[in-house]
């Protein structure tokens, strides 16, 4: 399966933080076959001093969309990440990692919403700190 992630990061050492995130994507959930440059937004949704890093990359994998949520969720956690935005309630971040989208083997979108997940990512075409790196990646 392939998965469009965006990754974002405005604590600490940024870059070196979604560097890592891409690590630890690859040894524990598939290969990261395209990866966008770094992208510097303002914060959406909130206010803070402190700017963004982003960027989105391609991930295959044999996962299905809750595992990589599983995967990515814990990969936060490691990284720093204590909490989740809750109903539309952001703030500063050390990590924020989330499936924008998602294929099947056959390159048919994966539409799929429940509690835990929506797929395709609701907000991300009104980003562009997701739809820049998204496109220089897809070239969609």
């Amino acid at each position: 399966m392939r998965y469009y992630l965006s990754l974002g990061s405005n604590l600490g050492e940024r870059e070196q933080t979604l560097r890592e995130a891409v690590r630890n994507i690859e040894q524990q959930i598939g290969t990261v076959t395209r990866c966008s440059s770094f992208y510097y937004s303002e914060p959406w949704g909130f206010e803070s001093q402190n700017g963004f890093c982003n960027i989105c990359c391609e991930l295959e994998t044999a996962m299905a969309p809750a595992q990589v949520l599983a995967a990515t969720q814990a990969i936060e956690r490691a990284l720093g990440r204590t909490h989740k935005s809750v109903n539309g309630h952001y703030s500063d971040r050390t990590i924020d990692i989330d499936i924008i989208q998602a294929f099947d083997n056959d390159g048919k979108e994966i539409v799929s919403s429940d509690a835990q997940l929506t797929i395709p990512h609701p907000l991300w075409e009104q980003r562009d700190f997701v739809k820049v790196p998204l496109q220089e990646i897809s070239g969609e």
